[in-house]
């Protein structure tokens, strides 16, 4: 019963979603005040609805429903609850649904919240999400139901990809969701106010935090995204280039740009139609992510499905959106002529020039993920693009941005002068470079990217912090805790960046491996570490079997880490999966896995020790913690600031 009524919700909340669609647009169009008022009710009864859906749908996993399809498919009662509940959204059709959840929960917080908004901004801005939830919901009900039952239940369950029963992975999908179809909100912003003809310095300000909200979500998603991928896989690394990790990172690169150009409109009403093109944009390649997730058209440990008919259903969403708003922004170009008029020395022209970067960056990207399959649909030839190109041709745009960020931020608008600003980063610049000699001085033999990620990370960083202290004036301490949100947000961000920066260079630089047959009791040196193998063991998991090594770790005599890497291997999904054991410091991890079994009695041991890893999220951290703290500025919340002109026919909030 509880089935039937998930699936019921959601047929309601589809159509409820056709009228959002409607009857606001054209109560927007004729100035009907009672037709635009239908936005809101209609998008909190589509949340609420698509709650319910989802909510039974959650419920048949917990309680291992076996006579519903997906259950069989993606659960086994002897799973663990909290993977139980993460199955829920750990396959296609229910990560779609709680796709659409989020579309949803969206549209009806722009409801609650947006009450500044013009009346006929508010509902065009409801009317085109609600759009985007109807045809995904149409794509949920005619080619992926989730809530599809079987005539005769199995005794169990198939169970959920064992590289997906990781708590890395139960909160990864559904933080990058927040993301992805946060950018949704851009873009229905962006189109309503090319159907509306207004792009000014208010429409600037209301769209910033949903982009915002958007962007950190995206940014806590790519980090739990890539902390998993160091920890469970067992390669060592953090970031593969693999398509479906490119998929993500391109919308988050675009917003970045348009969260840039947006203060730009906000500040000085200039860059407006580049900035309603970034956000159709992000939009538009969040939806190229969810394509190479769900088409099959490439290949990736992160792929959900391999239909092709799904993928030529969201291949069409794709088309129709993107290309109906590209068509519209091309209509629409004359009356988003920009106010504003600058020098190229000057915030707005950093900014410019921050946006080029990260747009230059994005479509790097993309051309790197999509040129295998073009090459081979064009032109019959079989290339694979890997991380070689990407780190060739992606860094040096991203050191280029490291460079001209901290002058950027200090420039002032409309004009400004080098000078003044390099003079103010002088002792930064000084420190970072004796820092740099000393780093160079040091490492013997060593790539010099490490230097370069300690000098470029070092000024990034430095040039937030005294940026952040340069808005002091001669208050000094007494006004820094008094600055506005935004200010604190911009310098936690951009550290956030720098640490990164210098995080990711120094572990490619200075990481060190070793791969051997480990025999007990045989110690190995590794680095300054000496390791020894004391037992391999074999243990039964709650939904697995386990062959667990225990390896000793020691520096200079003293006793550093008992490790306890693992071999999994789960019977029910017949799959088997690699669990390093990793050493966590604050500097650097000692990162072990165990392989096969030898012949002769030794074992596989692969050894990392691998300097800065945790810094690399810690940078992400607080680059999300940068847009938190921008968030709570009032200045940018929703409906602050807005303008109360009342409309024809339409009385004024």
């Amino acid at each position: 019963m509880t089935t039937e009524l998930g699936h019921f919700a959601l047929i309601l909340a589809f159509m409820v979603a056709v009228v959002q669609m409607i009857i606001p647009m054209i109560g927007a169009h004729r100035r009907h005040a009672g037709m635009m008022a239908v936005a809101e009710p209609a998008a909190s009864l589509q949340f609420i609805l698509i709650a319910v859906s989802f909510g039974a749908l959650m419920w048949a996993f917990i309680t291992s429903d076996f006579s519903l399809q997906l259950v069989v498919l993606n659960s086994h009662s002897a799973k663990p609850m909290i993977y139980k509940i993460s199955g829920t959204w750990g396959n296609h059709e229910g990560s779609m649904l709680l796709w659409v959840l989020i579309v949803a929960l969206f549209g009806a917080m722009a409801a609650w919240f947006g009450k500044g908004l013009p009346p006929t901004l508010r509902a065009r801005v409801l009317a085109v999400q609600a759009a985007i939830g109807v045809a995904f919901m149409a794509f949920i009900l005619f080619t992926s139901n989730p809530f599809l039952r079987l005539a005769v239940p199995p005794f169990d369950g198939q169970d959920l990809n064992p590289l997906l029963q990781d708590p890395g992975l139960a909160f990864h999908p559904p933080f990058l969701y927040l993301g992805y179809v946060g950018l949704s909100m851009a873009f229905s912003f962006a189109v309503a106010a090319l159907i509306e003809g207004r792009v000014d310095a208010a429409w600037g300000r209301w769209v910033r935090p949903w982009t915002l909200a958007a962007w950190v979500f995206l940014t806590i998603g790519i980090a739990l995204g890539s902390w998993w991928a160091y920890y469970e896989l067992g390669w060592g690394g953090f970031w593969f280039w693999d398509p479906v990790e490119n998929a993500s990172f391109m919308p988050w690169l675009l917003g970045a740009a348009l969260l840039h150009s947006a203060i730009v409109v906000e500040k000085r009403e200039a860059l407006k139609s580049w900035t309603i093109l970034l956000a159709i944009l992000a939009f538009g390649f969040s939806l190229i992510g969810t394509f190479i997730v769900r088409s099959g058209l490439l290949t990736s440990v992160h792929a959900f499905a391999n239909d092709p008919e799904r993928g030529v259903f969201i291949l069409m969403i794709l088309f129709f959106f993107t290309g109906s708003a590209l068509v519209l922004f091309a209509l629409r170009a004359p009356v988003m002529e920009a106010k504003g008029v600058f020098a190229l020395v000057s915030r707005e022209g950093a900014l410019v020039l921050n946006n080029v970067l990260l747009a230059v960056s994005c479509f790097i990207v993309f051309f790197g993920t999509m040129w295998p399959m073009v090459a081979e649909m064009a032109f019959d030839m079989r290339v694979s693009v890997g991380p070689p190109f990407f780190d060739m041709a992606f860094s040096p745009i991203m050191l280029l941005l490291g460079i001209a960020l901290p002058f950027g931020s200090m420039l002032p608008w409309k004009r400004g002068k080098l000078g003044q600003v390099a003079y103010k980063l002088r002792y930064a610049a000084v420190l970072v470079l004796a820092i740099t000699l000393l780093v160079y001085t040091m490492q013997t033999g060593n790539s010099i990217i490490g230097p370069i990620g300690v000098m470029v990370g070092g000024w990034v960083f430095a040039g937030a912090v005294i940026d952040l202290w340069s808005r002091t004036g001669r208050s000094g301490w007494s006004r820094l805790f008094r600055l506005p949100g935004a200010d604190w947000g911009k310098a936690v961000g951009h550290a956030g960046l720098g640490v990164s920066i210098f995080a990711i260079a120094g572990l490619v630089a200075w990481q060190k491996e070793d791969i051997r047959v480990a025999y007990i009791d045989e110690p190995f040196q590794v680095g300054a570490y000496d390791l020894v193998l004391r037992s391999v063991d074999f243990v039964e998991g709650p939904n697995y079997y386990s062959t667990m090594a225990t390896i000793e770790a020691t520096r200079d005599g003293r006793h550093v880490a008992t490790l306890h890497p693992e071999k999994r291997d789960y019977p029910v999904a017949q799959m088997p999966t690699t669990e390093a054991a990793i050493d966590y410091r604050i500097t650097r991890d000692l990162y072990v896995v165990i392989g096969d079994a030898q012949a002769d009695g030794g074992w596989t041991v692969r050894t990392y020790i691998k300097p800065w890893t945790n810094w690399i999220w810690l940078g992400a951290i607080l680059m999300a913690l940068g847009g938190v703290i921008s968030l709570f500025d009032r200045r940018f919340r929703v409906a602050v600031g807005a303008r109360k002109t009342p409309v024809a026919g339409v009385p004024a909030e």
